[in-house]
């Protein structure tokens, strides 16, 4: 369970700002929250803004920092680390790149973040604290060297093997180390996706529907729910055939799947509809395969209910840039509520995502808290921020009875492009 999250220096974002999943001491929505010890947390968040305003450049942090950390341990000595830092400032244009993410995990509250720049990571912490007791070190890493303190005996004499370029708690990770290894699992439990293409996650979909795994029975009642126009959805495993290539993929790519996938067996999921007779009256059915015949939007739902329900189920974080394309507003609403209702998130798992639809910024969908803004200032660094902590010009607070679509579209809150006439 997410609690704050912090980048800077990476890309658009050249300050540090901060997401903040910690509700707030407002009335409205409740169900909205979830409580664990004295933290109440919020089941979702979403960000809008201007497009190039930075609203995928924070999804893309979460996603860099968690791949950062996996990759860790493979690199060599000499290998470059992928860095994007701010490049429209010569004031800090040599300093590193900062992410830092703060998270529940077992009962105990975790703060790890690092700092690293193209060959180095210059700093690395770790701080630990459980119920209202004081944060507890557990290591600080500088470019002098690694101190490790009483409760993290597992990186005691690991400080010397650890690379410039190499992340501690991954490395103290793969020798073994209990703490360090939650941890790293911890990361690996939340998951970025794409709205846009959902083929990065369309095996794993398929494979769940085909195994009937955990999330197939909530996958098809959602389908059903949302009255997709097919009758039910069936897989059918069949041996790959080469002639059923597009004739115009290009010779290499089109001998390297020939390679990879000769003689074994693929999945292709195929949609079920009624067809009818001349009065009206459904005689028989007949199969399309998803990806030809479906539409876009119908292709991306299928695909999306996967990490849906896989989130749901274990109580995870999903992160979705563009939830919204493709989909009618009234799905994307749909999915929205998943989450923020109790009842069909009893795990308490927790969804972020970007969107340009305006049509979700309701009173009934979302509290205060859970609106947050990307906007570029004057030097382009992108601005992050909530409609909780928005001053309007008066000094106010926005109310919670404000009509925040109506009021977003015409500029009140900012984070809206500026159209020259």
């Amino acid at each position: 369970m997410i609690i704050q999250y912090t980048v800077g220096n990476y890309r658009s974002f050249n300050d540090k700002r901060t997401l903040n999943f910690e509700g707030k001491g407002i009335s409205e929505l409740k169900s909205n929250l979830f409580s664990v010890g004295k933290h109440k947390l919020l089941r979702s968040i979403v960000i809008y803004g201007a497009n190039s305003s930075g609203k995928s450049n924070l999804i893309k942090a979460l996603e860099k920092m968690k791949e950062l950390i996996l990759s860790s341990v493979k690199l060599n000595d000499s290998d470059e680390l992928d860095y994007s830092p701010f490049l429209l400032s010569t004031q800090n244009e040599n300093d590193s790149t900062f992410f830092e993410i703060i998270f529940l995990q077992n009962n105990f509250c975790y703060r790890y973040g690092f700092e690293y720049n193209l060959t180095k990571i210059t700093k690395e912490w770790l701080f630990q604290k459980k119920d209202s007791k004081a944060e507890k070190t557990m290591f600080l890493r500088t470019t002098d060297g690694i101190a490790v303190n009483d409760g993290f005996e597992e990186g005691n004499g690991k400080e010397v093997s650890t690379n410039d370029n190499r992340l501690f708690i991954s490395l103290v990770a793969q020798l073994g180390g209990e703490i360090s290894k939650k941890i790293i699992d911890w990361f690996k439990g939340y998951n970025v996706i794409s709205g846009l293409d959902h083929k990065d996650y369309n095996g794993f979909t398929t494979r769940m529907l085909h195994k009937k795994l955990d999330g197939c029975n909530e996958s098809l009642n959602l389908f059903k729910t949302l009255k997709l126009g097919f009758k039910e959805i069936k897989t059918r495993e069949s041996e790959f055939n080469q002639t059923k290539l597009p004739n115009d993929l290009p010779d290499k790519l089109k001998n390297s799947l020939i390679k990879d996938l000769s003689g074994k067996m693929l999945i292709s999921l195929n949609t079920l509809h009624d067809k009818y007779d001349g009065n009206g009256n459904a005689i028989s059915t007949v199969e399309f395969d998803k990806d030809e015949m479906e539409s876009e939007g119908t292709n991306k739902l299928i695909d999306l209910s996967g990490p849906i329900f896989d989130t749901l189920n274990l109580g995870k974080v999903l992160i979705i840039d563009e939830l919204d394309a493709k989909l009618h507003p009234l799905i994307t609403a749909h999915i929205i509520k998943l989450f923020n209702n109790p009842n069909s998130n009893p795990n308490n798992a927790q969804l972020l995502f970007a969107t340009h639809d305006t049509n979700l910024l309701s009173n009934d969908v979302f509290r205060r808290d859970q609106i947050w803004f990307t906007e570029k200032d004057e030097k382009e660094a992108t601005d992050l921020y909530s409609l909780y902590d928005f001053d309007l010009p008066d000094g106010s607070k926005v109310r919670n009875d404000a009509n925040i679509e109506k009021n977003y579209i015409r500029g009140r809150y900012g984070a809206i492009p500026f159209i020259t006439n």
